[in-house]
């Protein structure tokens, strides 16, 4: 049998976790579907209203109860992120496969601004690294590695060939980088993962990839922004006089951008069977990669 698209079986999920905690999903609004399917409830629960967030990756049962556990740390602290919705008892939930949490809805406005970014970031990585048995970055292409072993049916021999040696070569190179302390990471540090609130105060979400590592993986995902998805030369200055260092200057700035380029098809090959922009994403990021284009433009969403 084909499978669901990932839209309609994410909105199945939410339905049957939501009734079966008394949650009402009449009227959820699909946010985002990428790493995560995440919806916004319509109506209020105690407290206000839930985003809803679906996990689609293979560890996420993994992952997600210490991602729950740091962002509650960090919330208690008065870091400036999203919040677990604490009225919905034992998170996260599992269904049928599938890794539910739910959090405390941000009304947002406008766009933040790189600067806003840089000064999360550099306030993030003095932190100390919470109690809560934490995993350490030490190999970033993992979950693209499995994509590629498991998602024979959305590439060809070659590309599956091509993937694997580029991804051990550079994991390789990964390990030979001189990155300094570690630090606590967000792990996905993307300006689209920080929240602009009415106010103008900002708060960082979706800590999934939360880990202790390199500050420079956090970093990255700006610089990349430019490489890959639209941000301004201004937009990676502001943000490198934010955080206090610019990554540009770091002699391992080359290595990294070309792992963050890798890390960044692995989504889009575990999502292409179900997902159409994936589909349509997947092939575009593959040539780029495999003529050596460090500036193709690649895209989140389809283009207008």
């Amino acid at each position: 049998m084909e499978p669901a698209p990932l839209a309609e079986e994410a909105f199945g999920v939410l339905r049957e976790v939501c009734a079966s905690i008394g949650v009402d999903a009449r009227g959820a609004r699909l946010l985002r579907l990428r790493s995560n399917a995440v919806f916004k409830l319509q109506g209020d629960v105690a407290g206000g209203e839930l985003v809803v967030r679906i996990a689609t990756a293979p560890d996420a049962l993994t992952r997600l109860p210490v991602v729950v556990a740091v962002a509650r740390w960090l919330a208690d602290r008065g870091f400036p992120t999203v919040r677990p919705a604490d009225e919905v008892a034992d998170q996260p939930i599992v269904h049928d496969g599938r890794v539910v949490t739910f959090w405390r809805y941000v009304p947002s406005r406008g766009r933040p601004t790189t600067r806003q970014l840089g000064r999360v970031l550099r306030s993030l990585h003095r932190e100390p690294v919470p109690p809560v048995g934490l995993r350490t970055l030490t190999d970033p292409l993992a979950e693209v590695r499995h994509a590629v072993e498991h998602r024979a049916e959305v590439l060809t021999a070659t590309q599956r060939s091509w993937l694997s040696d580029r991804i051990e070569e550079l994991t390789g190179r990964w390990h030979d980088l001189d990155t300094g302390s570690p630090v606590l990471l967000h792990g996905d540090a993307w300006i689209d993962n920080l929240l602009r609130c009415q106010d103008g105060h900002v708060v960082l979400c979706d800590w999934d990839g939360v880990a202790v590592g390199p500050r420079q993986w956090d970093l990255v995902h700006t610089y990349h922004g430019q490489r890959r998805f639209g941000l301004s030369a201004a937009d990676v200055d502001e943000f490198a006089r934010a955080y206090g260092s610019d990554l540009r200057l770091w002699a391992g700035y080359s290595t990294l951008m070309e792992v963050r380029d890798m890390y960044a098809v692995g989504i889009h090959i575990r999502n292409a069977s179900g997902d159409p922009f994936s589909r349509q994403e997947l092939p575009r990021r593959l040539d780029s990669l495999t003529r050596g284009d460090g500036h193709a433009r690649w895209y989140m969403a389809a283009p207008a």
